[in-house]
């Protein structure tokens, strides 16, 4: 699969580290006067919890200083390799140290995590491995994997070499379970690893369009089955040009290289936008505009055929990439009143940036030799941006202007061009990469990398930061933070600090803005708030989507890999605009696209803005699993099979999560169908998809009302014709649908007639509905019998909110993101990336 390297011999590793130590000793203290950095909560909560050094119980004994200090000497001491002494290494972790406490550059999280600590993590966050089509190499590709999830780093995976489902397999004469198959296992082993001790690796597999178990592959993730991976589909030129003239076109067996068939290309253009419309997944990635340009430097190594986790990094098998952003709020200057790019700073920390990463491969313990062998060879660098909508917001200019994709343009093609020089000027001095005869850029000037941009998600980097992520526009312009559980009872309220100084500087800031501000979470419908700083903060679901593809595409332009970037939808958003959303960015040249439709996965606990009046939406993944405790209630009805007894629980937030019934003694027929259906219906509600719990209960209920036997009990309103029937019943009480005259006013009828008494299912405790309190007992709730009809168990809670993102496995509170092709907490800054 992968052609020879040029056979170039490399010092070890170990012989690298063994020269630096001999040379510059043990690192020294950090030097007296250096500056100190000015860290938000969120960055000081994630750097305790995730990047600071640690002794040997656990406890943390660095500040974020000190970390600055240690990744700024690393780095620094591999001058020593061009023959550099102790006194100018110190000279330039100085430089290091004071663009990271400034938080104008940051390296991707596994150099700050690991930079210097000398725990055998490596310092890349982005690795693809190839997957030949046999069991050992299958197998290899699955070790493989686990050795970089465990030393921090994601993978990338083309599943396109493996032989399609019902393949002969010569050598047994058995048959091939294809792609998909396969796939799994790589999840599987995925659970089980954890990234750098700290979180589940990340993963992403692509299928050409052309492999015939392309379908499969489109819808895989829908079963639930596949929870590790983002998927992005190959998208061949041969494809576009038989999708615009509505044509069929060939599928090829990847074994023999011959045709196995045809599909409609539009048939299967729409099954790829109705599956992303409906889950997210999946994306789609241009394969050969990408192995037609700088994303193939080296195409002798190539073709590219898969990318990293979030998909703008395109790399060989074996290959992988040091990525690092430059935060651009930290470069706006102010002269007579009036802001504006300081081009000259900015110019000075890209350079030092570009020399930095470039520095890294040195020293960097990769957790494969042949990983090593290849980034040394093409020394592949990856250096973008974040923070770009907090810049245009303290611009003054809307995301969605020409005046922004204008910048854009110039922005990025001088951090192109200023990276492309720090290159060709280390080239000179440190000498080119080994394979720069046989690259795309032998006829020009000598470069000392193959690759010097990439536009990566700033993901947790951005939280320490404290900036907007990536290219992104802002998400919210206030947010919540919620942890209620048995150890903690914690809610943060946070406020866009841009948002905040302009507020001040124009005189429109008061504590009742504010209060109006944190409630909505944006400024739309905010009177008292200007337009011109409406259009400057816009969010993301306020912005059409040709405006995200066109800002993608504004920045693709100058950069020499791919850019991350997810174009948000609004829920009521058809399949027919994410095929839009595709073809325009097929036309502007963007090599990849992610579009997410809000609420096309199941979530939980949004808090954009902190108004808690709203409704609760499932996190994401198969099934919800349960906790220690649910709130809900048990309700007996009269059935035609006797008396039943249905048990409704919820989340904490309202939700429906599990359903049981018991009719009957224990070993009964009867007793078996009941279980069978509470257990069934119970699995229902816990599943991820694209409709809400509570909209699944309803659907369910809708299913199973008027389903008749041959007799019932009851009369008029009362009457249950069925035991499932009388599911559809206490669903409709208890959430108050209007299904076959269950509605509010019968509920209480139901409540108080049929059922006689709701017996609570949990301990003791009062539980308030609709501000009219019901009396309490240790083992059920009578219904209070002089409260109105208007009865609604559904609002159990108060601390609900609408909501588009997720709940953080790893802080607990509601603000995990999806962008960028991935997921990212804004609290914690847990990252799935």
């Amino acid at each position: 699969m992968k052609k020879k390297v040029a056979n170039h011999k490399f010092t070890s590793l170990e012989e690298v580290i063994n020269k630096i130590d001999k040379k510059l000793g043990k690192r020294p203290g950090m030097p007296k006067g250096l500056p100190k950095g000015d860290w938000t909560k969120q960055s000081l909560r994630i750097l305790n919890e995730r990047y600071l050094g640690r002794d040997a119980k656990g406890k943390v004994i660095e500040t974020p200083e000190m970390m600055c200090w240690r990744v700024a000497w690393e780095v620094a001491s591999s001058e020593v390799l061009w023959g550099k002494g102790k006194r100018e290494v110190k000279k330039l972790a100085e430089e290091y140290y004071k663009i990271l406490v400034a938080r104008e550059f940051l390296p991707n999280s596994p150099t700050l995590m690991n930079a210097g600590i000398k725990n055998g993590m490596q310092y890349s966050a982005c690795f693809v491995l190839p997957v030949d089509d046999s069991l050992v190499g299958i197998f290899d590709a699955i070790k493989y994997q686990a050795l970089i999830h465990q030393t921090g780093g994601g993978t990338g995976f083309s599943f396109s070499r493996l032989r399609p489902e019902g393949s002969i397999v010569k050598s047994s004469g058995g048959t091939a379970s294809g792609p998909v198959s396969f796939m799994r296992i790589f999840d599987a082993a995925t659970n089980e690893i954890k990234q750098g001790g700290k979180r589940r690796g990340a993963n992403m597999g692509i299928l050409r369009v052309d492999h015939p178990d392309i379908l499969k592959f489109i819808h895989c993730k829908k079963d639930g089955r596949i929870t590790n991976f983002n998927i992005s589909v190959a998208i061949t030129d041969k494809f576009m040009k038989a999708y615009r003239k509505n044509k069929k076109y060939d599928l090829i067996d990847p074994k023999y290289g011959k045709k196995a068939g045809k599909l409609s290309a539009r048939k299967v253009f729409k099954e790829i936008q109705e599956a992303a419309w409906k889950t997210g997944d999946p994306g789609v990635v241009f394969i050969d505009r990408r192995n037609k340009g700088t994303s193939n430097p080296v195409p002798k190594l190539g073709p590219i055929e898969a990318t990293n986790p979030c998909g703008e990094q395109e790399l060989y098998p074996f290959d992988a990439c040091n990525l690092g952003s430059i935060f651009l709020p930290r470069f706006i200057k102010a002269t007579n009143g009036k802001v504006a790019v300081d081009w000259e700073k900015l110019e000075r920390v890209v350079k030092i940036s570009v020399g930095f990463l470039d520095s890294v491969i040195e020293v960097n313990p990769y957790p494969l030799e042949q990983i090593r062998n290849t980034v040394l060879s093409i020394r592949r660098i990856g250096l973008g941006i974040g923070g770009w909508a907090d810049m245009l917001a303290e611009l003054g200019i809307a995301y969605d202007s020409e005046e922004a994709l204008k910048l854009a343009g110039k922005l990025m093609k001088f951090i192109q061009n200023t990276a492309e020089e720090k290159s060709i000027d280390l080239a000179k001095e440190r000498g080119v990469f080994p394979l720069w005869s046989e690259s795309i850029f032998k006829k020009g000037k000598r470069r000392r990398n193959s690759t010097v941009t990439t536009i990566a998600p700033t993901g947790s980097i951005s939280i320490i930061a404290g900036f907007s992520s990536g290219i992104e526009p802002l998400y919210a312009i206030a947010y919540r933070h919620v942890v209620k559980d048995e150890k903690l009872d914690r809610e943060m309220t946070f406020i866009n600090p841009s948002f905040e100084k302009i507020a001040e500087k124009r005189g429109v800031w008061s504590e009742d803005i504010k209060k109006k501000v944190l409630d909505k979470g944006i400024l739309a419908d905010i009177d008292e708030i200007p337009d011109d700083i409406k259009k400057a903060f816009i969010t993301a679901h306020e912005i059409k989507y040709p405006w995200h593809i066109k800002m993608q595409a504004a920045f693709q332009r100058y950069t020499e890999n791919a850019v991350s970037k997810t174009v948000n939808l609004k829920n009521g958003a058809t399949s027919k605009d994410v095929g839009k959303a595709y073809l325009l960015a097929w036309d502007t040249g963007c090599k990849g696209v992610t579009v997410f439709r809000d609420g096309c996965r199941d979530k939980q606990v949004l808090n954009v803005g902190t108004n808690k009046n709203g409704k609760a939406e499932e996190t994401s993944g198969t099934t919800l699993d349960r906790p220690l405790r649910v709130v809900g209630a048990t309700y007996k009805l009269s059935t035609p099979v006797g008396s039943a007894f249905v048990t409704i629980n919820q989340t904490q937030n309202g939700e429906p999560l599990e359903l049981f019934v018991n009719v009957g003694k224990a070993g009964s027929d009867v007793t078996a169908m009941a279980e069978a259906l509470g257990r069934t219906i119970s699995t229902a509600l816990r599943f991820k998809g694209h409709l809400k719990p509570r909209e699944r209960a309803e659907e369910i209920a809708i299913q199973l009302a008027g389903i008749g036997g041959r007799r019932s009990v009851g009369f008029g309103p009362n009457k249950i014709l069925s035991l499932p029937d009388a599911v559809a019943a206490a669903l409709s009480i208890h959430f108050s649908f209007k299904i076959n005259g269950f509605n509010k006013s019968t509920a209480a009828r139901q409540a108080n007639g049929i059922n006689g008494e709701l017996i609570q299912a949990s301990e003791k405790l009062d539980i308030k509905y609709d501000d009219k309190v019901t009396k309490t007992t240790s083992s059920r709730i009578i219904l209070d019998p002089a409260s109105s009809s208007d009865i609604a168990p559904a609002s159990l809670t108060k601390e609900t909110i609408v909501t588009s993102t997720d709940l953080c496995p790893s802080c607990g509170g509601g603000t995990l993101v999806y962008e960028e092709g991935c997921s990212k907490c804004y609290s914690c800054g847990h990252s799935e990336c």
